[in-house]
């Protein structure tokens, strides 16, 4: 089974081809915050700013059902393994329209919130 177009972007470090595969409307769900993000302009700034933030981020598995492919990685944030998931849903064109990231464990997900609010902030978003 191929793997998905957007892991093998960012397995080859490749951050705008990855990007590049969002729908207009993609609607991304983050881990640490309650109401999701709307849009691509906005879900790529995110996209931009995690991929700065990971330190040796890799792709250990990959799940596919029918428009749906679960992305299971591992990376460390500062001091923090953590383990996480990628779940993409394709929408009817075949980009990608929704985007959730779970994260695991919870000190892990602390670590990445505290990286990541003030990249976002700085970056508008």
């Amino acid at each position: 089974m191929p793997g998905h177009a957007f892991r093998a972007a960012v397995e080859s470090g490749d951050i705008e081809a990855a990007v590049a595969l969002l729908a207009d409307d993609v609607t991304f769900r983050s881990p640490a915050v309650f109401k999701p993000y709307e849009g691509r302009e906005t879900v790529s700034t995110i996209l931009r700013t995690v991929y700065g933030v990971f330190e040796d981020f890799h792709y250990t598995d990959e799940l596919a059902g029918e428009g749906v492919h679960a992305l299971i990685f591992e990376t460390r944030v500062g001091e923090k393994q953590v383990q996480g998931m990628d779940l993409i849903r394709a929408d009817a064109n075949g980009r990608i329209g929704e985007f959730t990231v779970m994260v695991r464990p919870a000190s892990g997900l602390m670590a990445l919130a505290e990286r990541m609010g003030p990249a976002l902030q700085a970056a508008g978003v």
